[in-house]
């Protein structure tokens, strides 16, 4: 099937073999009670195979409302996916799955979500420092704390459990591009991931609203890693595209993201990226 006709939001991608694995919330319903995700796999980021089953929520009663944001890392020779569900006390967190191949079937890894119990929150993303320390980068939600949160908390070595105690690296409100609001607005953070460049600096995309429309974002660590200040760079898209990743094709590097952030008319887009050392632009 052709790329455009393919309906999903916050996708990605993981280029294996000379073929790409495409992953992603399956958009019906804004990803609620869909049952689980599929991956669609394609030779040349064009044509794409018929949605195939990876995951099933229902089965593993984790269908009980958001099916949200899978990605999937290769870490110690197996195939982990991290993505949000909603859990049995009606707030959202992330959970992670394993499997050994990236067809699946993914299975349940651990005993519940990796993110803090009594909190709201989503998009998951796998970090490992340079000590080769596994941490979760995820989004404390703005529908919990109103200025939302991007937050790392460190896990243990087998990614089966979080361990210690979750840190705040910004708020959704700390942006220089970001117009302040009357006290008790919202301010949304999603979508993080990261990206060691060329020259070993740490740098973070995430997403967020900038003038009502759905943005790609930028920041760096002001020390190279996750404990360090990140400093707002100027946004990659502002034009209704976001909760994007970066993943090295054939020939380029690569950002996907989704566009519009309309509900039912989400598709992945492609933008081929340049490292420069410093950080990342679109080409």
């Amino acid at each position: 099937m052709k790329l455009k006709k393919i309906n999903i939001r916050d996708p990605f991608v993981v280029f294996e073999g000379g073929r790409y694995y495409m992953y992603g919330t399956r958009a019906a319903g804004f990803g609620r009670k869909t049952g689980g995700f599929d991956v669609y796999v394609s030779d040349n980021l064009e044509d794409w195979s018929e949605p195939i089953p990876c995951f099933d929520s229902e089965k593993h009663l984790l269908n009980r409302d958001v099916n949200w944001a899978p990605e999937v890392h290769e870490y110690k020779g197996a195939y982990y996916m991290f993505a949000t569900f909603t859990k049995a006390n009606g707030l959202r967190g992330t959970f992670v799955l394993k499997s050994e191949s990236l067809l699946g079937p993914f299975l349940p890894h651990g005993k519940g979500a990796l993110t803090p119990e009594d909190w709201e929150a989503l998009d998951g993303t796998l970090y490992i420092s340079k000590e080769n320390k596994p941490y979760l980068v995820f989004c404390h939600e703005h529908t919990q704390i109103k200025d939302g949160t991007v937050c790392s908390i460190e896990l243990s070595d087998d990614l089966s459990e979080s361990v210690g105690e979750p840190a705040v690296l910004f708020s959704g409100s700390s942006p220089y591009y970001i117009k302040k609001k009357h006290f008790g607005s919202h301010y949304i953070t999603d979508g993080p991931f990261m990206y060691r460049t060329s020259a070993g600096e740490l740098i973070m995309i995430w997403s967020t609203f900038i003038n009502h429309k759905y943005a790609q974002c930028l920041a760096k660590s002001d020390n190279g890693e996750i404990d360090g200040n990140f400093i707002h760079l100027p946004p990659l898209i502002t034009n209704d595209g976001g909760h994007g990743m970066i993943f090295n094709g054939k020939n380029s590097l690569m950002l996907t993201y989704h566009t519009p952030n309309i509900s039912g008319r989400e598709h992945p887009a492609f933008k081929k990226i340049s490292d420069t050392g410093d950080k990342i632009v679109i080409e």
